[in-house]
């Protein structure tokens, strides 16, 4: 049996695009240079691997069977590779993060620079997804890891733990709320409430805090983008409850933060493939991202107080 690395790649990909034309375009090779590498595989191994159509490709058992296995194989045989180049390996390459909005917003713009500054010759490439979509993109290897909010229900995937931050009002400056240091969940019982979207990894947590603290509120926005919500509190169409990492504040807002107690917490977490280690320079760029945390929460303990500053920081 003769089966070369690149026809397994080639069928790899091939098994992940269903189509033999985005394969082509994903890898640089032709269609029929495609056809071709997917035939001689089939013919050294004999066994049809994928049934073709006009218009997509769908796995035989035998394509199924093989592509389970292989993608596990190919991953540590690229990684045993990568290992002989040493440290050059572990600080040259591109890595590819997928992130949920409010952790892209805040977070990673620090990550990049530190990066930028660190390494250099790793090119990061951040995928801005919401939380359903960067699971989604980690279980299919469209990027080397995630960034979100810790995810129930997802026990095929390794998760690490990152930060914690505790949910906060944030409501016009001239609500009653406003006035106050602190505001009981209970005080939002009556209020209109603007909401991140069910495709948020904060949302189930909102939800439950509201539960919890038998808030009889009413939601009358359920959005995808902080900056929407926070134009829409803006407008006095309602309050809402974020994590902190959606602040600051817009620029020259009349809005306020105040801290909501009793303190739920949200847990960010980076989250890989289960049973699938990590490049050498992905895991790089795993801890560095680790460091980049651990310097931001020395100089920004999540204290009431400083909850509260956050909404004074666009009008400095």
């Amino acid at each position: 049996m003769n089966v070369s690395l690149r026809q397994l790649k080639v069928f790899m990909v091939v098994a992940r695009s269903k189509n033999f034309s985005r394969a082509g375009a994903e890898i640089g090779l032709t269609q029929p240079a495609i056809s071709r590498c997917i035939n001689e595989l089939e013919g050294q191994l004999g066994l049809r691997l994928v049934d073709r159509t006009t218009r997509e490709v769908a796995l035989t058992d035998a394509g199924v069977t093989l592509a389970g296995n292989l993608d596990r194989v190919l991953d540590e045989l690229e990684i045993a590779l990568l290992q002989t180049h040493g440290a050059e390996a572990r600080t040259t390459g591109r890595v590819r993060i997928g992130a949920a909005p409010t952790i892209s917003a805040t977070l990673m713009p620090r990550v990049l620079l530190a990066s930028q500054a660190t390494y250099p010759d790793i090119a990061l490439a951040l995928v801005d997804q919401m939380q359903r979509a960067v699971l989604d993109s980690v279980r299919a290897g469209d990027v080397d890891f995630g960034i979100v909010v810790a995810p129930q229900g997802a026990d095929d995937l390794t998760t690490e733990h990152l930060m914690s931050e505790p949910f906060c009002l944030v409501c016009r400056n001239d609500h009653p709320l406003a006035s106050q240091g602190a505001v009981h969940w209970s005080e939002l019982s009556g209020e209109n409430l603007v909401l991140l979207n069910q495709s948020s990894g904060s949302r189930p947590l909102i939800d439950r805090a509201l539960t919890t603290q038998k808030v009889q509120g009413t939601i009358t926005q359920e959005l995808g983008h902080v900056s929407t919500i926070f134009r829409m509190v803006q407008e006095g169409l309602g309050v809402s409850v974020l994590p902190p990492l959606a602040l600051p504040l817009p620029e020259n807002s009349t809005l306020a933060v105040r801290p909501l107690l009793p303190a739920f917490e949200r847990n960010i977490v980076l989250v890989r493939r289960k049973n699938r280690s990590l490049s050498p320079v992905a895991h790089t760029v795993w801890e560095l991202i680790h460091r980049v945390v651990r310097e931001r929460n020395k100089g920004f303990a999540l204290t009431p107080e400083q909850i509260s500053a956050a909404s004074t920081l666009a009008a400095e």
